[in-house]
């Protein structure tokens, strides 16, 4: 054992004696504290903690810390995530429902709590569902602070916008500022990618949106063609769709510096895509 860990581990040893007073509260997880400490050195980690008042032992972890003379830099990173409670209070546990087999012996619990396939909708519409609620707590960071019902919260995912369900789900292409402005201005309507497992999952009606900085520009995709290499798309699209200010030449070059051949052997999308005007 290296020199330093084990000085680390006798002086974590000594620091648990001292803080392992009979008459404090929370000897026990000061004691945890010290162990993590030394275990971890000096290396980031991460507590993730329920929302105070419910769980207090976060403050608790970085007193310990603190006392162990631990840097601000060093001190893990406190994520607060609500507690969901059922309907007697106490902690809701998908084992023990699982366990009961019986969804109907606990009010509030519906089964997409339990599993997200059984979700009424699509995956699409659940993630949009999720996020809006998460955004919707986000508003007030006290909510963070608290906890909930398993009522509450198919309460707050029922009051979803019902636009959720209606409004097509754009998916983010980032792209470099020079290729940028020319879509943003209309001027470019091919984007070509490689056949990435994900982009090969696009298809006609799709929306896209393609951000850069701090600017993002929407389209609604209106083919994808597929071809085995950057050579043979250039000779059956159209050069000026793909970029109108530089030569088929030029473009080869620049395509595949973005691309490796390794890259270009996966397949290439032709992407043709069209603005959809902002209301």
């Amino acid at each position: 054992m290296p020199a330093r860990a084990s000085q680390s581990r006798q002086a974590a040893a000594s620091s648990a004696r001292t803080l392992a007073d009979p008459d404090d509260g929370w000897a026990g997880l000061r004691h945890l504290a010290v162990r993590r400490r030394c275990l971890v050195a000096l290396r980031p980690w991460t507590l993730t903690t329920a929302p105070h008042p419910h769980n207090p032992s976060a403050a608790s972890w970085h007193g310990a810390l603190a006392e162990l003379g631990t840097p601000a830099r060093a001190m893990p990173v406190r994520i607060f995530t609500p507690q969901v409670l059922s309907d007697t209070g106490g902690k809701l546990s998908k084992s023990l429902i699982r366990a009961a087999g019986k969804i109907t012996d606990f009010p509030g619990v519906e089964p997409w709590m339990l599993s997200t396939t059984e979700w009424p909708g699509t995956t699409d519409q659940y993630v949009d569902a999720l996020l809006w609620m998460v955004s919707h707590l986000l508003t007030d960071p006290k909510h963070f602070f608290r906890s909930f019902t398993s009522q509450e919260l198919g309460r707050l995912m029922a009051s979803r916008p019902s636009r959720l369900s209606t409004t097509p789900r754009a998916r983010d292409m980032p792209i470099y500022k020079q290729y940028y402005d020319l879509i943003a201005a209309g001027t470019k309507t091919i984007e070509v990618r490689v056949a990435y497992t994900s982009v090969q999952r696009i298809k006609a009606g799709d929306q896209i949106r393609f951000p850069c900085r701090n600017d993002a520009t929407l389209t609604r995709v209106k083919r994808v063609t597929r071809y085995t290499s950057f050579t043979e798309m250039f000779d059956h699209e159209s050069t000026a769709a793909i970029n109108p200010t530089t030569t088929p030449e030029e473009q080869l070059r620049a395509i595949r510096d973005i691309f490796p051949a390794e890259k270009e052997a996966l397949g290439v999308l032709a992407i043709e895509v069209e603005k959809v005007e902002s209301r």
